[in-house]
């Protein structure tokens, strides 16, 4: 994958963390290797390398924050990891974001490999170069664009993970191909079943696609200053969601109900065709995904959650929606466009 710094190469297949040593041998030779990843990827998966340095926290959500991000690297610095020394980021997308936001960070940056183990963050979060940290005000609001020097995506870690967090990535996928790819999305939902049951050649099919589909976005809109906010479907209702619920919804369901939401909206906007929404329900559905807003979340609460979201413009909220299956709805040359609050609330109601 190309960025403008050079270029990083994307693994994708069942038992590639084997070779995790001697990948990092071969991009960082000599190098001294910090492993970071969150206590309960550890205590199932062990270190990826052995005798590297494993430093860990907390699981979940909650530890993707500035306080957590201040932890690790005082311990790297106590620890006298030098310029010289590689980052390897083990685990889902929390991890690839924070640790990713420490290398970009430590000594004002430092190399990483991403080596995620979770379906989301394989599909999306460790694709890309986006790091960065939550913030009371909202996701993703602090951080960098700091590249890996290498992805390695092992389908057969996924059969260590429990089905709802499994099947919760599976929403990016199901993003991928109602934003961009209408054959994907088909694709799909043809091999449902087999995806949930972990096939692992379809599983690698499926990594596969998702990490095209985001390469070719990121590579033309790096910086995510155009284009890439494509990517952003689904995300505007579901981070406010996210943060609105504690985090008790997670990522993926968060995004699954987005989307759905979002191209609801769209739809009774004249922004989407008809009968998108009810497309992306059925998908959803079959990938054992929510599609609904829980009971008990409110508009307001919603409304206020996205006051903050980065792609906002002037105090307006923005959403990039689907036009129709495998389409965007850019407007003016630009891939968002404002979300229609009235027909949030309206919808809620409803």
């Amino acid at each position: 994958m190309r960025h403008e710094g050079g270029r990083y190469a994307v693994v994708v297949r069942s038992g590639a963390c084997a070779d995790l040593p001697a990948l990092v041998a071969e991009r960082h030779p000599g190098a001294r290797i910090a492993v970071i990843a969150d206590a309960d990827v550890v205590a199932i998966l062990g270190s990826p390398i052995a005798g590297a340095e494993t430093i860990t926290f907390a699981a979940g959500e909650a530890s993707k924050s500035r306080a957590t991000w201040a932890g690790l690297t005082d311990q790297l610095l106590a620890a006298r990891f030098d310029r010289h020394s590689v980052i390897v980021a083990f685990g889902g997308g929390v991890t690839t974001d924070l640790a990713g936001f420490v290398a970009a960070t430590y000594l004002r940056g430092v190399p990483w490999i991403a080596v995620p183990t979770t379906t989301l963050s394989m599909l999306d979060a460790a694709i890309g170069g986006k790091t960065g940290v939550d913030t009371p005000h909202g996701k993703n609001l602090v951080g960098a664009f700091h590249p890996p020097t290498a992805v390695v995506c092992d389908p057969a870690l996924l059969t260590t993970l429990p089905d709802r967090r499994f099947r919760e990535g599976l929403a990016e996928a199901v993003k991928h191909g109602v934003i961009l790819d209408a054959r994907y999305a088909e694709w799909i939902m043809a091999n449902a079943a087999a995806i949930l049951q972990r096939d692992q050649t379809v599983l690698a099919q499926l990594i596969r696609r998702s990490v095209e589909i985001k390469a070719e976005v990121v590579m033309a809109d790096e910086h995510e200053g155009d284009r890439r906010a494509v990517l952003n479907a689904g995300h505007t209702v579901a981070h406010a969601l996210e943060r609105a619920t504690d985090y008790a919804v997670p990522h993926g369901e968060a995004v699954a109900i987005g989307l759905v939401t979002e191209t609801r909206i769209a739809e009774q906007g004249s922004i989407a065709a008809a009968g998108t929404a009810d497309y992306i329900t059925t998908l959803c559905a079959a990938l054992g995904l929510p599609t609904a807003l829980p009971a008990g979340v409110s508009a307001a609460a919603l409304v206020d959650g996205m006051q903050s979201d980065k792609k906002n413009r002037d105090g307006v909220v923005q959403a990039a929606f689907v036009a129709s299956v495998g389409k965007p709805a850019p407007l003016d040359g630009g891939w968002t466009r404002p979300l229609d609050l009235d027909l949030l609330r309206a919808l809620l109601a409803s």
